[in-house]
């Protein structure tokens, strides 16, 4: 195993093998006992898109919440699903199937094509004109927007559904998704958010479909395995400790490398990581 990859694991908190039961428990516990200690609070917000790991996180919160309401004998709680199209949805009943399965405490739908299509046009006002891929980091970072101004008129916290197999390769957006309050999944892999679901019961077609940003319109759908031109299933064996192919290998690596801007804080003076 190279020592970067060593290194990696260790920063991102991969276990070779987990107890999927174990993992709900912690991490069910980490969001209650979050917001018994910050009473400002009053519980999550997070944006449900239909995939993985947003109805894994939103389970997870969702479970917190009607805990720490039965606990309480009121409902002093509650969890927020957001629904942001840009437009309509391609995988719209995959977000509906989301969102019986959780059975969020309430659900938002707001369409965020107006206020993208609006950022668009006023930059080209001014004379920048933006590639399509930016405009689908202004889809996240309106969405993300979009969370906390829901979250700050509920007094919630904003979630976020970043776990290891993203974070090794950036692949979120900076200030988009990548922007939240707390991250449940943090230590996990693609792989194992599955076990997670498969154990709460989720529908099998919620956590098997490819998974995709859906970001850019000139490419719909464009499967994050295409995008990064690696597999899930070779970056989770990476993390896990396992030997992969060295082309996979070089490519995970590269990626990390190259996106440690976005798992870092602003740099400061007294930075040195980026020397």
């Amino acid at each position: 195993m190279s020592t970067l990859q060593e290194v990696i694991i260790t920063e991102l908190g991969v276990k070779p093998t987990i107890d999927p039961k174990e993992e709900i428990r912690k991490r069910v516990d980490f969001l209650k006992e979050y917001l018994v200690k910050n009473s400002f609070a009053k519980g999550y917000v997070l944006g449900m898109s239909g995939g993985q790991d947003s109805t894994l996180t939103s389970k997870l919160a969702q479970t917190a919440i009607n805990e720490l309401n039965e606990e309480a004998g009121e409902a002093s709680y509650q969890f927020i699903g957001v629904r942001l199209p840009y437009g309509v949805q391609f995988d719209e009943e995959d977000c509906q199937d989301a969102i019986d399965f959780v059975k969020p405490s309430k659900v938002i739908t707001v369409n965020i094509k107006n206020a993208v299509d609006a950022s668009v046009a006023s930059l080209e006002e001014a004379g920048v004109a933006i590639s399509d891929f930016l405009k689908g980091n202004e889809k996240a970072r309106e969405r993300m927007k979009v969370q906390y101004s829901i979250g700050g008129s509920h007094n919630l916290l904003v979630l976020g559904t970043d776990h290891a197999s993203e974070a090794v390769t950036g692949f979120f957006t900076k200030h988009g998704d990548g922007a939240c309050d707390l991250i449940p999944l943090y230590g996990l892999n693609k792989r194992q958010g599955k076990m997670l679901l498969k154990e709460l019961g989720c529908p099998e077609h919620l956590y098997m479909k490819k998974p995709t940003a859906d970001l850019e319109d000139d490419k719909p759908a464009l499967p994050d395995e295409v995008a990064l031109g690696v597999t899930y299933e070779e970056i989770d064996n990476y993390l896990e400790g396992k030997e992969v192919v060295e082309s996979s290998k070089n490519k995970i690596e590269e990626w990390y490398l190259k996106t440690r801007h976005k798992r870092n804080p602003a740099v400061t003076i007294a930075d040195d990581w980026w020397k």
